[in-house]
């Protein structure tokens, strides 16, 4: 049962009264607008010929399981019965892992969901607050202050409002061979130099494909970041800053991405 509206009262009652052959299912309930009844077609009992079927359902709202010794109710006349309750619209959840590949490493996890409700709520609500309950009682553990690590020299006292990522090396970006190799021959060295490059100049590069542009364009967007971006204003790291050379690097695969 689903419930629709509830106004003064906290629970009311509904009934089903049905005789003569055939199968009485939730579709003979009579609820008075008050719920819905989700699963019309279950099947709750069979008459025969003579049969009768007579009775009265006290529906509250609640949440979780509660067992009947819960539901009963001293105040309750004689020959109610008190029965398990189950509130909860989750019916079935299945989860599994798989690996899952991230640039150059492929040591991640990838969590995949499968979620079964009862039509009340879609399963995407189900999962969302069921995120917000964990996150709001794990709240008393937070009981520390994080310490901010400190900027770079040469991004320490500044005033201005850039996206402080601009100030990171390509390096960091945990691309891939391909892709990081061409940054290199481009002497592309920080984000900063990569993202006033357009989609068009960095296809001009050698070796720089559809398939490499789609990982910048991905990573870059993740932290807030896009190609062809106007930087004006903006003060670049001291030439010190630059990194040196690597020692060694991997050889350029020959030709292009594939599309």
């Amino acid at each position: 049962l689903r419930l629709k509206s509830l106004t003064t009262a906290n629970h009311f009652t509904i009934t089903l009264d049905k005789e003569g052959e055939g199968v009485v299912t939730g579709r003979d309930i009579s609820t008075g607008g008050l719920v819905e009844v989700l699963n019309p077609e279950h099947r709750i009992c069979t008459l025969g010929k003579e049969g009768k079927f007579k009775a009265e359902f006290l529906v509250k709202a609640g949440r979780g399981y509660a067992p009947a010794e819960l539901n009963k109710n001293e105040d309750l006349p004689i020959g109610w019965i008190a029965v398990d309750s189950i509130f909860s619209p989750v019916k079935k959840v299945n989860y599994t892992v798989t690996n899952a590949r991230v640039g150059q490493r492929t040591d991640y996890d990838k969590l995949q969901l499968e979620v079964w409700t009862d039509g009340s709520v879609r399963p995407e609500d189900a999962v969302a607050l069921s995120s917000k309950i964990i996150r709001d009682q794990m709240t008393v553990f937070m009981n520390f202050q994080e310490e901010e690590e400190p900027l770079p020299e040469e991004v320490a006292g500044r005033s201005d409002t850039f996206n402080p990522n601009l100030y990171r090396t390509v390096d960091e970006l945990e691309l891939s061979v391909r892709s990081a190799n061409c940054l290199q021959n481009a002497n592309i060295k920080f984000i900063y130099e990569l993202v006033q490059k357009t989609e068009a100049e960095m296809l001009r590069t050698k070796n720089f494909g559809r398939k490499s542009l789609n990982e910048i364009k991905e990573i870059l967007s993740s932290m807030g970041l896009h190609l062809g971006m106007k930087l004006d204003g903006f003060v670049p790291p001291a030439a010190s800053a630059v990194p040196a050379a690597a020692a060694t690097s991997n050889m350029d695969e020959e030709g292009e991405d594939q599309e």
